[in-house]
């Protein structure tokens, strides 16, 4: 992504809420720079070009490696919630109901709905892991009691996958990286190489237990 930081919307936010009134200008443009970047078709382009490279690696390593297996996030790298977003202003709202027609809408029951479109470009890069016999598992911060619906979103939008891991019952983690390098750990515990890891946030990535990691846009929001 080239002109926006991923977390342009949380800092004008922060902007607008310590300026005076009048001066309530950064979240407007920051809402109107991060609608411009993904209906422009730039989005999908910076996207398709991460999702290539880790393609690219999968190709070279997958016939070489032993038990090879990819590593995926869900939420803004395996399916898109850009609707609920969209209705929000770009803005994150967790919880509560989903109007999708006027908003809010809460992301936890916009994802309870199962109606998150695959993108694209993992979805192919999926279809080929699985055609060269990689091994496919999910790791998401989602809850646990979107289980269900996150697995049936999934295989309604094509995806084919050996585990969708969630976060644990009761489980607060400072940082993704405290779940899911751990997570990824077991993984390899059980004889897998893992060849690539991807995501739309540092935190998917770091920790360790994969041999490439890729980054994938997100100029929406941040997590830690």
């Amino acid at each position: 992504m080239k002109t926006l930081l991923p977390s342009v919307l949380a800092l004008a936010t922060a902007l607008s809420a310590c300026a005076p009134r009048p001066h309530v200008a950064p979240l407007y443009d920051a809402q109107r720079n991060v609608d411009r970047y993904i209906t422009s078709g730039e989005y999908d382009r910076d996207f398709a070009r991460v999702a290539a490279d880790a393609s690219a690696w999968l190709e070279r390593r997958a016939k070489t490696a032993t038990r090879p297996a990819i590593v995926l996030d869900i939420d803004e790298t395996s399916l898109s919630n850009w609707p609920a977003y969209k209705i929000n202003g770009w803005g994150r709202v967790v919880n509560g109901p989903c109007d999708l027609q006027q908003g809010p809408c809460g992301l936890r029951a916009w994802q309870g709905l199962a109606q998150s479109k695959a993108l694209a470009p993992t979805l192919q890069l999926v279809k080929r892991a699985k055609a060269l016999n990689v091994a496919v598992f999910f790791i998401s911060g989602r809850p646990p009691t979107l289980q269900e619906a996150t697995e049936r979103n999934l295989r309604e939008q094509g995806y084919d996958f050996d585990g969708v891991i969630l976060l644990p019952a009761g489980a607060t983690f400072a940082s993704a990286v405290d779940f899911k390098a751990p997570e990824r750990k077991k993984i390899a515990d059980r004889g897998y190489t893992i060849l690539l890891s991807m995501g739309d946030q540092e935190s998917d990535l770091r920790g360790g237990y994969a041999e490439r990691v890729f980054k994938l846009p997100n100029p929406v929001y941040f997590l830690p």
